[in-house]
């Protein structure tokens, strides 16, 4: 039932990695949980046709959104409209961790 307590234990990424699992799947809704090491990247990208939610539960993400970029500690929730460029990093020397969720999921329509 803890999908994200037994994925923490598991994810623990190296300097520059990002490890990453899936917490929950269906044809509505895709949640996984990202952990970065220290300096790593999750390159920015865009859903044209999904709404996405990150929920940093842990340590700080530089989140990148578009143009701008914000560093939000745990806990803090951050929305990504449909089509806008997002990304997040880790400025920090310790593993930082966020889950996204994706709603409706990708490809779904």
């Amino acid at each position: 039932m803890e999908r994200l307590g037994d994925a923490l234990a598991e994810l623990n990424p190296d300097e520059g990695e990002v490890a990453t699992a899936e917490l929950a799947a269906n044809d509505d809704l895709l949640v996984k949980v990202f952990a970065l090491g220290p300096g790593a990247e999750l390159e920015a990208h865009e859903h044209p046709d999904s709404t996405n939610v990150f929920h940093v539960v842990e340590g700080t993400v530089t989140v990148v959104q578009g143009d701008d970029e914000e560093a939000v500690a745990a806990p803090g929730v951050v929305v990504h409209e449909r089509g806008v460029a997002h990304g997040a990093r880790n400025g920090t020397d310790d593993r930082a961790v966020f889950t996204a969720g994706l709603a409706p999921m990708p490809g779904s329509g």
